[in-house]
């Protein structure tokens, strides 16, 4: 009897170590809602406590921003960052996202990403690399779009003031957070 028991215990620890952790209601709440509406126009890339991530193509990122601040009531851009991905030749901007108005969502971030083929020359012409600009959605972004544009030579389009925010006016070379900007010298 003995050895009829044990194979049953040891299937039901499989059975418990793969379950996978259970998701935080309030986010996993607020990621299903992303989406029912959009299917496979956003991706959930992850839901922690406080933390949700999304991912959306730059064709749909702005309809999803739209989204998100009407009916989830993140309602402003607490910083954006940019990733040089040399390697898979893209560059993502990172959108994080909070609430003034909503106290429900005071210690909730969202992360809204984005990603556009990087070029090797930068330049705000032509061949550039270019993103929807979501200054018109979260007024916010306008000065942290504006740094991506200069340290990541990442293209705003309709964003009302693409100049330089920190670097010279003379600037040529590489934005300095590409991976392969190099000082010169060194």
């Amino acid at each position: 009897m003995s050895t009829e028991t044990k194979p049953a215990a040891a299937d039901e620890k499989k059975e418990v170590a793969k379950k996978e952790p259970e998701l935080p209601k309030f986010e996993k709440d607020i990621a299903d809602k992303i989406t029912k509406k959009f299917n496979d126009k956003a991706e959930i890339t992850f839901v922690k406590p406080n933390r949700i991530g999304v991912k959306a193509s730059k064709e749909n990122v702005k309809e999803v921003a739209q989204f998100i601040r009407d009916e989830l009531n993140f309602d402003h851009a607490e910083s954006v960052s940019g990733v040089d991905y040399p390697a898979d030749k893209e560059i993502e901007v990172v959108y994080h996202l909070g609430s003034y108005t909503d106290p429900t969502l005071a210690k909730q971030i969202l992360a809204l990403s984005t990603r556009a083929p990087r070029e090797d020359k930068p330049s705000p012409g032509k061949d550039s690399t270019r993103l929807p600009s979501l200054r018109d959605i979260f007024y916010s972004v306008e000065f942290h779009e504006r740094e991506c544009f200069e340290m990541l030579g990442v293209f705003f389009e309709d964003h009302p003031d693409n100049r330089r925010l920190l670097l010279p006016e003379d600037w040529a070379d590489l934005p300095p957070l590409r991976k392969d900007f190099r000082i010169k010298g060194r």
